[in-house]
């Protein structure tokens, strides 16, 4: 008796030791080797070896709050052990960055893993538009190690500091250190609003140094941008 087919020799393990590697574009394998990792909760679809998790919630006392009053954040489980890990959620794209003593802005829903080196939080989007960006939160991921973020499809990174680029704020997946955000809002005229608008009335300003990734796809609908809405008029419910 055999099986017979390419099923398994084409769909075998990615033999690679780095600590985070694709093993296809939308499962990410982690090498358990190099120490304990944070990872999305739920994410775990297998795993070879002896590898524990533990549910670390939003991250202490301080990150739950600010997720409770926010929306935004990342629920976190600690794996650790020996062995290799592969992770996914809903069958995304999977892209890996490696921070250098580096920092990057991100929606929390994009998050899937990082190196337990990587200290995180959540912080207000620091955007020049003032009160109109008042509310807007992400994730902030810094320090040194691995990152693994997910996409719905194949982003583009675009370099702002070759041009003005903008982004409609539901397909905005991170930024990089050194990019500044602004809110820019586009009626399209007065005509363009009384038959019902556009539907790229708010869009986010990007300019300085560094990368934006967009992702082919506005289905971020909650986490990161996050607008707060208690309190809040104008644009407020745009973002929600």
């Amino acid at each position: 008796m055999a099986i017979h087919g390419k099923l398994f020799s084409d769909h075998a393990e990615n033999q690679a030791t780095d600590p985070f590697v694709q093993q296809n574009k939308k499962l990410l394998k982690v090498s358990m080797a190099y120490g304990p990792v944070l990872a999305l909760n739920g994410s775990m679809v297998a795993y070879q070896g002896n590898i524990t998790f533990k549910n670390k919630g939003s991250g202490g006392l301080n990150k739950m709050l600010k997720s409770a009053m926010t929306g935004e954040g990342v629920d976190l489980m600690e794996c650790a052990g020996q062995g290799e890990l592969f992770l996914a959620h809903d069958a995304a794209d999977i892209q890996i960055i490696y921070l250098e003593n580096d920092s990057i802005s991100v929606n929390g829903n994009s998050v899937l893993a990082f190196s337990a080196s990587i200290d995180w939080d959540i912080h207000r989007i620091q955007a020049r538009g003032g009160m109109m960006a008042g509310g807007m939160y992400n994730v902030t991921l810094r320090g040194t190690g691995y990152v693994a973020i997910t996409t719905h499809g194949e982003p583009v990174a675009l370099d702002v500091s070759g041009a003005p680029t903008f982004g409609d704020a539901q397909a905005v997946v991170l930024w990089t250190a050194g990019v500044t955000m602004d809110i820019k809002v586009d009626t399209g005229g007065l005509g363009s609003l009384v038959r019902g608008g556009t539907g790229e009335l708010v869009q986010m300003a990007f300019g300085g140094q560094g990368y934006v990734l967009i992702q082919p796809s506005e289905g971020i609908a909650t986490g990161g941008h996050k607008q707060e809405s208690s309190g809040s008029s104008g644009i407020g419910g745009l973002f929600n």
